[in-house]
């Protein structure tokens, strides 16, 4: 197993306010943590740095191969939760700071298991011969409005407040995290991703760029820069950031 990730500040921004960290543990296990922040003045990337690096490092410090499923929900979750205290308590030391909040997607894969936890609109994907399957659901106000049946799955894309989410860490004193447990096979992948990558690839066109090209031995490194370039040849008008953990050898 191993895994492949990068970021990029895109066409249209100033900053870059995405983070990531990932780790391969002893085992052979693999952890990967993508954030995405939010707030004026650069306060997003100060809120994405401090998550990304609070739910890594709980995740290194706490990780014990013996883990049963349990305990690997125990540890993903508290390492949001905790990443959301941090980021909350920095937020309410200054005014300006006030609001500032991050997503984060994170997981562990091991023994053919993915362990993933999410909050906001930053997401996961399993890739298999099967296809591509979004894992995560979107924390967004039209995902709510879809979910209640007053858009449809096209106007998701569209609508005037897609851009709007609904749930962030940092953002209040507690946060609710989701969590998903997937068996996944030799030879899958796990994507995660920020918006700024969704948002300008299909799913269809996330499958054809990775998949195909990871089961034909290119090297993973070159397939996440290349979506990456893709990305920015349409516009780039956000910041993007992928990880892509492989369940299989190079």
């Amino acid at each position: 197993m191993f895994v492949c990730a990068a970021s990029d500040i895109g066409m249209k921004r100033s900053e870059n306010q995405d983070c990531f960290l990932f780790s391969v543990f002893d085992d052979g296990a693999v952890c990967a943590v993508v954030c995405d922040g939010m707030g004026g003045a650069g306060y997003g990337s100060i809120a994405s740095g401090i998550a990304v690096s609070a739910v890594h490092d709980r995740i290194k410090q706490n990780y014990r191969d013996n883990f049963s499923p349990m305990s690997m929900k125990n540890l993903l979750v508290t390492a949001v939760s905790a990443a959301n205290t941090l980021v909350f308590k920095k937020a309410n030391e200054e005014k300006e700071k006030m609001g500032m909040g991050t997503t984060c997607v994170a997981a562990i894969v091991k023994n053919d298991i993915a362990y993933i936890a999410s909050v906001g609109d930053s997401r996961a994907y399993h890739l298999s011969d099967d296809g591509i399957e979004q894992v995560t659901v979107d924390h967004t106000y039209v995902e709510m409005l879809y979910e209640q049946g007053k858009i449809n799955k096209e106007e998701i894309s569209t609508h005037d407040m897609r851009h709007y989410i609904t749930k962030a860490v940092g953002v209040e004193k507690d946060v609710e995290v989701d969590f998903f447990e997937i068996d996944i096979s030799k030879g899958d992948e796990i994507i995660l991703c920020s918006d700024g990558l969704s948002n300008y690839c299909s799913s269809d066109m996330l499958y054809e760029r990775i998949h195909a090209k990871a089961q034909n031995k290119e090297d993973g490194d070159e397939i996440v820069a290349s979506l990456i370039d893709y990305v920015n040849s349409q516009g780039g008008r956000d910041n993007i950031t992928l990880a892509m953990i492989c369940n299989y050898d190079k």
